[in-house]
């Protein structure tokens, strides 16, 4: 499984590495990666590929991701090139008419893609005060929501709770569970 998870400096995007690789290694699978690292502590562009599995190289090439884990919806099509034919892209969005853009659509429906879309911010401005915080995990479970990834709900869960620091640790199983219910 090839992941690649893109997003702006501060949204969590190497803790979800984290927790994607506590995950694989339970399982006795080998991980591999490696993170980019733009201006991330001014907001810029964060990427981390991410490999389970019998991989020697820790970059995911062009049109061979599994999956994009996309935090923020202009990263994504940033980094929508590294999505394989018949891969899944997650995307938080912040603007519905996203996911109806025509060339987008287009570029995935030739490619046989599937777009998966969250409203991560305005989730957790309603269920968790605005907490952005929370986004990462919230991604995760929308992952798992849309059946993407060769995870479970369960094991996200398990390794948020290992991983997290334990007074966010409830906060951060309500973004997953929060994330898995809000997929489309």
């Amino acid at each position: 499984m090839q992941y690649v998870i893109v997003g702006i400096g501060g949204q969590g995007i190497l803790f979800s590495s984290r927790v994607l690789g506590h995950i694989a290694l339970s399982k006795g699978e080998r991980v591999i990666g490696s993170e980019v690292h733009g201006m991330a502590q001014r907001g810029g562009s964060v990427i981390s590929h991410f490999k389970v599995g019998d991989y020697n190289s820790p970059l995911v090439k062009a049109n061979e991701a599994d999956v994009l884990l996309a935090f923020d919806q202009n990263e994504a099509v940033r980094n929508m090139h590294f999505l394989k034919p018949g891969g899944h892209a997650v995307v938080n969005t912040h603007a519905p008419a996203f996911a109806e853009n025509p060339s987008l659509t287009k570029w995935m429906s030739e490619r046989e893609a599937r777009l998966h879309t969250v409203m991560g911010y305005d989730m957790l401005k309603k269920e968790m005060g605005g907490r952005f915080l929370f986004l990462n995990v919230l991604i995760l479970g929308a992952m798992c929501g849309a059946g993407v990834g060769g995870v479970t709900i369960e094991e996200v869960l398990e390794a948020v709770r290992a991983l997290a620091p334990a007074k966010f640790v409830e906060d951060n199983v309500k973004a997953v569970n929060l994330g898995y219910e809000g997929t489309k």
